[in-house]
């Protein structure tokens, strides 16, 4: 199979990228090098990916870049690329992610369908839900965001709907419940307390703790996608929700953090931030049914790994 993945040196991308190539697939990966955390950290992300002469990157911006050429001859493409995050989105921040999350899917599902290419899975988030009235969250709730960047991954997934309807190409839309793992961006909540665990400094929480999230591990995601890819008879435009079964709070994953670490991770309070939702937990009976899959990591063992990876860093 050849694939394209874009955000190939992100988080997530950079694991899609190594997981194809592993076993036996062509991969050309897509990345701009956004400012959003720094260039050195993305670029260890697509070291491993490097060493394989099956590997062809690509560094272009999907808003302006002429996709053609990188969607020639492919048979999938699995777009991870997204300007990230809820905090920034707001006031004159939403016009990066616009550009980068929406625009810059319309721009890459018209290229797929020019090339023909088989399949586009896209890589949608738990955002779209905002604040529900019940949970679990199934697929068929009504989406409610919360933040700007909600909004446009909600968007972008509304357009891989809209591209299955009217031009045949076959999408799948997967709705990440917070990816946690090995070179999770620096942002999020696992690693800002992996590194406060081991450094001594105090962990920044914003709200009360109370918030609620599922968090799913990488390894799950990937295996989620490379699913989506491949599953037979799947009905253009199907949307999944991809969730790790472990919903905890955010001040239960303080203590749970420093248990792994052997310490007592200290806090520093903030104020809530706008759009950061109280809860999120989604139903996986759909991706179940249609792709097969099932999250096979638990929490504390993930956060095992995750904190292995942060130790390892600071040899």
């Amino acid at each position: 199979m050849r694939a394209l993945v874009t955000g190939a040196a992100g988080f997530i991308g950079s694991h899609l990228a190594e997981a194809l190539l592993a076993r036996g697939d062509e991969v050309v990966g897509i990345d701009c090098f956004t400012p959003y955390y720094d260039r050195a950290t993305k670029e260890a992300n697509l070291a491993a990916a490097r060493t394989s002469p099956a590997f062809t990157f690509l560094e272009l911006d999907l808003r302006t870049a002429d996709l053609a050429g990188p969607c020639a001859g492919v048979d999938v493409v699995f777009h991870q690329a997204a300007q990230p995050g809820v905090r920034l989105s707001w006031s004159d921040g939403f016009a990066e992610y616009d550009s980068h999350n929406v625009l810059a899917t319309q721009r890459l599902l018209e290229a797929a369908c020019a090339a023909g290419v088989g399949r586009f899975v896209y890589a949608s988030s738990s955002s779209v839900y905002g604040n529900q009235r019940r949970y679990p969250t199934t697929e068929d709730d009504l989406p409610r965001p919360f933040s700007p960047y909600g909004v446009t991954k909600l968007a972008a997934e509304h357009l891989c709907g809209l591209y299955a309807e009217n031009r045949g190409l076959v999408t799948v839309s997967l709705r990440y419940f917070t990816v946690f793992g090995p070179r999770q961006r620096p942002d999020m909540s696992i690693h800002r307390l992996c590194e406060a665990a081991l450094s001594g400094r105090p962990f920044p929480r914003y709200g009360d703790g109370s918030q609620v999230r599922e968090f799913t591990f990488v390894d799950d995601i990937v295996a989620g996608n490379l699913l989506a890819a491949e599953a037979p008879d799947v009905e253009p435009g199907t949307v999944c929700n991809l969730a790790g079964g472990a919903e905890i709070t955010l001040r239960d994953l303080i203590e749970l953090v420093g248990e792994v670490a052997g310490t007592r991770v200290a806090v520093e309070a903030h104020p809530a931030v706008p759009g950061d939702a109280a809860r999120n937990g989604g139903a996986t009976d759909r991706a179940a049914a249609v792709l097969g899959w099932s999250p096979r990591v638990p929490l504390r063992e993930g956060i095992e790994a995750q904190l292995a990876w942060h130790r390892s860093r600071r040899r």
